[in-house]
């Protein structure tokens, strides 16, 4: 039965993952994610799951991709510089199309930076932090019932498209409580990986179906299985054949692509007749809202987008909705030097005047400070 709780982010996201089906967390603890490690560290063995600390960040993610490629849903979390050092293995996930969840909540950088304030700093890391091509899920949940809600989906995506899936609450969203109704787990809708439906003789461990995503082995089900970091051509095994590794690179990306409408979620609020519209997201989209809500009490046409789905951006839909309304400034405040704010000015196509406004000092941007905002351009 659905029930009520009071949970921290940080613990949502570590109930959705397990009752997602995560049932292996490998990491190392790092503020302010630590809370998430300590959770599966309790909750794990009690399903029959593993949790394993390890030396350091490398080492976590390494051990949770080991776990995916025997069958299990892995998870890892981290922060800042932890989510830089798992950079490269999570380059090696999307070549070798590995499911996983990688967690990072976000605080300010460079380097150590600012271990226990709230930043939005990992945005295009996300994105573009491993080199080479690469089609990248991302989600920032702003509430607590979102980091459960966006655990499970992450999971769900990470097994759906073969892939790393990012799940990114800034610090505030990741250590705050609220009361959330907890649905019943066993109402929801999981999605497990697609295995082999050919005896092992007959497996091509990447040949993809329609859908361009191959089905997956475990090992020690005795199916034969090479995996590889380098490009590699069906059978696993690395190729400098041209038109094998195009295959490869352009099937990695057009796997998620081709879905793009089914992946891009956002919120929007009171835009049909706005001139004004605020761009926000995580903990800053919750005073945003509170700024945007107040002001049209006031009768200032204002409203709110707020993306849910970083990665893939939604440029489209914003796109839509800036053409179908009488939007005249889009306003960006980001908790960072306006990381986001490019793709949206992008996704703008010039119909709008755009305005980058940052915060930069580990705290929270204040409704008060929003509504200056708007008011200097209404």
């Amino acid at each position: 039965m659905p029930r009520a709780e009071f949970w921290q982010g940080n613990k949502a996201v570590a109930m959705g993952g397990i009752d997602a089906g995560c049932r292996f967390f490998g990491g190392y603890p790092i503020t302010p994610s630590t809370e998430i490690a300590e959770v599966m560290a309790e909750e794990l063995p009690k399903l029959g799951g593993k949790f394993i600390q390890m030396e350091d960040e490398i080492g976590g993610i390494s051990a949770a991709i080991g776990a995916s490629i025997t069958g299990k849903k892995a998870m890892t979390g981290t922060s800042g510089p932890g989510f830089s050092l798992k950079q490269e293995l999570l380059g090696f996930c999307y070549m070798a199309e590995l499911p996983l969840v990688c967690v990072d909540v976000q605080r300010g950088g460079p380097s150590t930076g600012l271990p226990t304030k709230v930043s939005q700093s990992d945005i295009m890391q996300a994105r573009w932090g491993t080199h080479g091509d690469h089609a990248t899920i991302a989600y920032a949940p702003s509430s607590v019932r979102e980091c459960y809600d966006l655990s499970v989906k992450a999971f769900n995506m990470a097994e759906r498209f073969r892939q790393p899936v990012l799940l990114m609450p800034d610090e505030v969203v990741g250590h705050m409580r609220e009361r959330i109704v907890v649905p019943d787990a066993a109402s929801l809708k999981l999605v497990n990986r697609k295995r082999p439906s050919v005896p092992p003789d007959k497996f091509v461990p990447y040949l993809a179906d329609d859908d361009d995503i191959p089905p997956m082995a475990a090992f020690g089900d005795g199916y034969r299985w090479h995996v590889t970091g380098l490009t590699s051509n069906d059978f696993g095994f690395p190729t400098n054949d041209s038109l094998e590794i195009e295959k490869k690179i352009t099937r990695i990306l057009r796997k998620v692509d081709r879905f793009r409408g089914e992946i891009v979620e956002f919120a929007a609020e009171s835009y049909e007749d706005a001139e004004i519209l605020v761009v926000s997201f995580g903990c800053v989209s919750r005073s945003a809202l509170r700024a945007v809500r107040e002001l049209r009490s006031r009768g200032v046409k204002v409203g709110h987008f707020r993306p849910i789905t970083i990665w893939p951006f939604p440029d489209a839909e914003l796109e839509r909705i800036i053409s179908g309304s009488p939007i005249k400034h889009v306003i960006v405040p980001e908790l960072n030097m306006g990381q986001l704010f490019l793709e949206i000015d992008r996704a703008v196509h010039g119909k709008c005047e755009t305005h980058s406004r940052t915060l930069l000092n580990g705290e929270l941007f204040k409704p008060a400070r929003i509504m200056s905002y708007i008011e200097e351009v209404a």
